[in-house]
């Protein structure tokens, strides 16, 4: 399972210890740069947490990593392979082994929770519909939610939802599994309990996970290493414990929670005085 997206390329053997490498990479959107020679691993098995202030890169690193996006200098190493040199097959063959928890959940609002489950099985494999209601209800079962099968989406709770995409994520059996913001919205009880399957779903099913959070008390409980991005490049790497005893003001006031560091309040302006007494031009 851990080599499982080496398979893109049939004979290939990933021998490193981690699944995926960013080297020296830099991407820029027009003339604003996001990325400046980031570099990065994810280690087979871990959880590893993605952290930083917003607007700092954190879903477009996961876009370089499923290759949605290019970068324009560095690779991105998955399974041992420059996912750049892929061709259309190969690439779709790494994705379908990569299970996304995207951050609204992405439910099909006209499918049942049990068409949504399945969607994959139906698009992806030649399954048998028994085989594939005993695979839809064993997914929906790990997440607590089999007696929902029948439900719709507008039926469901938030926490319930973001459960059923999870459930969706996980019906392919991927060897990689990407999370982008899994808490936003959901209360506390739901927030525990999705924190609670990301880890229990890696360490069952001996996956890799990958989450991108603003959440640091929930990720930090489930996380076994974590990245704080900030300015284009790793601000800060280690345990979630150590984290907060970094030097740098600006890990610390994300880890902490602070509302004056470097990550100001006001966004870059002219002088206050000079725009309201000036000519009303901006």
């Amino acid at each position: 399972m851990l080599r499982a997206l080496a398979a893109a390329r049939p004979g290939r053997i990933a021998l490193s210890d981690n699944l995926i490498e960013v080297r020296d990479v830099d991407y820029s959107r027009g003339n604003r740069s996001i990325f400046r020679d980031l570099d990065l691993t994810i280690a087979r098995g871990n959880v590893t947490a993605i952290m930083g202030p917003s607007g700092t890169g954190k879903t477009t690193l996961l876009q370089l990593i499923t290759r949605q996006l290019n970068p324009g200098k560095g690779q991105v190493i998955v399974a041992g392979d420059d996912i750049s040199k892929y061709s259309i097959s190969e690439l779709y063959a790494m994705r379908r082994r990569m299970g996304m928890l995207f951050q609204n959940g992405a439910l099909l609002t006209d499918m049942s929770v049990f068409e949504n489950v399945a969607f994959p099985l139906r698009e992806h494999t030649r399954l048998g519909e028994r085989l594939i209601r005993n695979v839809v209800l064993m997914k929906l079962h790990a997440v607590g939610l089999r007696g929902a099968a029948y439900m719709m989406p507008a039926q469901l709770s938030g926490g319930m939802a973001r459960r059923v995409a999870l459930a969706r994520a996980i019906v392919m059996d991927p060897a990689l599994l990407i999370y982008d913001e899994p808490f936003v919205g959901l209360d506390p009880i739901s927030m525990g309990v999705i924190a609670k399957l990301i880890r229990q779903m890696n360490d069952a099913l001996g996956i890799t996970s990958i989450v991108v959070s603003h959440d640091v008390k929930e990720i930090s409980e489930v996380a076994d290493y974590s990245y704080v991005i900030a300015d284009g490049n790793v601000a800060a790497s280690g345990r979630p414990a150590d984290l907060r005893k970094e030097s740098s003001e600006l890990v610390r006031q994300f880890m902490l929670g602070l509302p004056d560091g470097p990550v100001a309040f006001h966004y870059d302006a002219p002088d206050y005085a000079e725009q309201l007494l000036g000519s009303g031009t901006d």
